[in-house]
């Protein structure tokens, strides 16, 4: 009988990458990964399952955001975006704040919570989780502190509530409440943390309206990954 020789195991740099693109090395950007994202990169796409609305809002509610994750090829797209602009910028948050904001450092709110509309931005989250298509992924970034207790790590029954209010009269005018749902990242979970920000995500919304509260915003990972398409087809 011949021997065969074992087959080796295809490289996790190569997963959802077309053959034609694949590097002998590991690039840069996919290096030192966490357990967790080590684990969503050596995966297929297709193993991929999207959370569902009814999902999402369980783990919002039970407070496990920890669980929220990117499609695998989503993920590796993220990844390589920080990585270039920590090189083009010194940071993410510097990139955040000049091209995405447009906030002049030191921040400073003009008054109070959500007293001043220019005090917050409403824009789409470039990058978001792995979820139903139908689910729009908003971030809330605001100059005024969002103020955790120091006891428990969670926000404070005021920022709460002020959070609360604002979510209603800005978004709860149009959509039902039971179709809105808001969280803040833990510290350990924020990927940009010198910037106040909490998040919204909203089922099924009218795009005119979604249009009108993010000032017609765009997010950065469809914007890229139209010009990718492009430039593939042309």
């Amino acid at each position: 009988m011949g021997s065969t020789t074992p087959q080796s195991p295809t490289p996790y740099w190569h997963i959802n990458v077309p053959p034609s693109l694949r590097t002998a090395e590991c690039p840069e950007f996919l290096q030192n990964l966490n357990a967790k994202d080590l684990s969503i990169i050596s995966k297929p796409d297709s193993a991929y399952r999207l959370e569902t609305w009814p999902e999402v809002r369980a783990i919002i509610a039970s407070n496990r955001l920890e669980l929220f994750q990117r499609v695998p090829s989503d993920l590796r797209r993220y990844l390589e975006n920080n990585w270039r602009l920590r090189k083009e910028h010194g940071s993410v948050m510097n990139f955040v704040l000049g091209h995405r904001l447009h906030w002049e450092t030191p921040i400073k709110a003009r008054g109070n919570p959500f007293e001043f509309e220019d005090d917050y931005k409403i824009l789409f989250n470039d990058w978001p989780y792995g979820i139903d298509p139908r689910i729009v992924h908003l971030v809330v970034w605001t100059k005024f502190e969002l103020r955790d207790d120091p006891q428990t790590g969670d926000l404070t029954d005021q920022a709460r509530a002020e959070i609360e209010d604002f979510v209603v009269k800005t978004f709860c005018q149009k959509m039902p409440r039971d179709r809105v749902i808001w969280f803040k990242n833990w510290a350990s979970l924020k990927s940009i943390h010198a910037v106040e920000h909490f998040h919204v995500m909203l089922f099924d919304p009218d795009p005119d309206f979604i249009k009108e509260v993010t000032n017609g915003d765009r997010p950065l990972g469809r914007i890229q990954a139209e010009t990718t398409e492009s430039s593939s087809v042309s």
